[in-house]
């Protein structure tokens, strides 16, 4: 045995030694007492909220994982994170075990930071080509994860002045994001639009055709089918190695739901705290929010606006705020949020509230769908706040002609439908209708082409010269 093996040896003996002598904390125990709808109630249990608790049958199977949700007095209100079938009132509740990583020989010891009902959940390189779930369980068949640590989700909000602005442009490869709604690295951007107007393949493309290191995508509350069809038919194998699919679909608990994205960005902050530039795509916000919706009115809280309890509207920033641009300039989040505007009514509270919270929306237009042009994006309703700070002026100042002749087409469109237009009257109007086939083209693109950035300004000056 050589002088190496031997101080291995004795360093990871020291290790097991000072774990076996640490006292044991004593953990307080509660017992089930209610169950009303979605909600479980404790009595007896003194755990902090946002803590794991797991709720066990004496004679039944494994437990059932809860999250600490409110209290009251001494009785605490907790969600579950699977299914209640089988529980009782007498159930026992615990504060979950905490996490506690296995020794090897010649590894560091272990951080003692994991305490009893913290959530940890595996983080690393590992996660690169896979698809988990909220508790970072694999959903794809390929085997356990390797080349992960587990690591507790939440973490300190960044210095807001330690952040750097965004100063760099990011190519979609999408011909009218890159042109008229030019995207800056580390920005944040919602997709605003109601139900089947190609959201979801619009996310898509910009998986495919985006310039990142790493792409995180969070499946959170859409349909459980998409879950597989993003993975292959969009992502693709060419993809896939650089991206990271947190899934969890509609028949998920709220709980998980909420996870879900609460995990999707903490792998995203893992890999820009290494320096990397990632892309988070979630779709989408507004589930996110229906499911805190759920737990606030099920442990009580009253709803303020349609529905939205007040903490709904403190969660929102609360998880848009952790992407952006890493700490002094070292690594990126450039985020797109999904958000489902219902009936189309772009004054639903929860899009009201994450388009102000964003740094630019992109609207959807049902119209544009309908008649086939896609990417259906409605560029007069449509604004990204940082492109005067990432674009040259003469790509803005073209931007601003595009902009302005297409609105002046589409505000005299039904005149000119019917025929009441007559040609000469305005000569700027007259402009607008002989360029209008080719800026209608430049803004249609297949969901299987890409668009480089400096090939999208070309494309729009061609347009507007009527090329």
């Amino acid at each position: 045995m050589t002088i190496e093996t031997a101080a291995a040896w004795a360093d990871l003996a020291a290790q097991a030694r000072a774990r076996a002598q640490a006292p044991l904390p004593l953990a307080a125990r509660g017992t089930l007492t209610r169950l009303t709808g979605l909600v479980l109630e404790a009595a007896g249990l003194r755990a902090p909220v946002g803590s794991q608790c797991q709720v066990r049958m004496r004679d039944g199977d494994g437990p059932v994982l809860a999250e600490v949700v409110g209290f009251a007095g001494d009785k605490a209100y907790l969600m579950p994170a699977g299914d209640v079938h089988g529980l009782s009132s007498g159930a026992q509740v615990a504060p979950a075990p905490a996490f506690v990583q296995p020794l090897r020989l010649g590894a560091p010891p272990p951080e003692d930071d994991a305490a009893a009902g913290v959530l940890l959940l595996p983080m690393g390189e590992g996660l690169l080509g896979r698809v988990v779930d909220s508790q970072g369980q694999p959903l794809d068949h390929g085997g356990p994860l390797a080349q992960v640590s587990a690591q507790p989700m939440n973490r300190a909000p960044l210095n807001a002045m330690e952040r750097d602005p965004v100063r760099e442009p990011l190519d979609t490869g999408v011909r009218a994001i890159n042109a008229l709604l030019t995207v800056g690295r580390g920005q944040r951007l919602g997709l605003f639009a109601g139900s089947g107007v190609g959201k979801s393949v619009l996310l898509g493309m910009m998986a495919r055709y985006t310039q990142a290191d790493v792409i995180v995508v969070g499946l959170i509350g859409e349909r459980g089918r998409e879950v597989k069809e993003f993975v292959e038919d969009i992502l693709g194998e060419q993809d896939r190695h650089r991206a990271v699919v947190v899934a969890a679909p509609a028949d998920a608990p709220p709980l998980l739901r909420m996870q879900g994205a609460a995990y999707a960005t903490s792998v995203a902050e893992h890999f820009r705290d290494r320096g990397q530039h990632v892309l988070l795509l979630m779709d989408s916000l507004t589930r996110y929010a229906m499911a805190q919706r759920e737990i606030a009115l099920a442990i009580g809280e009253p709803p303020a606006t349609k529905g939205y309890p007040p903490s709904c509207f403190a969660k929102l920033p609360a998880l848009v705020e952790r992407s952006g641009n890493g700490l002094n300039g070292v690594g990126s989040i450039t985020a797109f949020y999904t958000v489902l505007s219902e009936g189309d009514d772009q004054q639903d509270p929860i899009a009201d509230a994450a388009r102000a919270i964003l740094d630019g929306h992109i609207v959807l237009s049902r119209a544009l769908a309908e008649g086939g042009h896609y990417p259906a994006i409605d560029i007069e309703q449509s604004a990204s706040r940082v492109m005067h700070n990432v674009a040259s002026r003469e790509h803005f100042e073209l931007a601003r002609q595009f902009r302005a002749t297409w609105s002046r087409y589409q505000k005299s469109s039904d005149l000119i439908q019917v025929g009441a237009y007559m040609a000469g009257s305005d000569p700027q109007l007259d402009e607008a209708i002989r360029l209008q086939p080719g800026m209608r083209a430049f803004l249609q693109q297949s969901m299987f082409e890409g668009a480089e950035l400096q090939d999208s300004v070309g494309a729009m000056a061609q347009a507007l010269d009527g090329g």
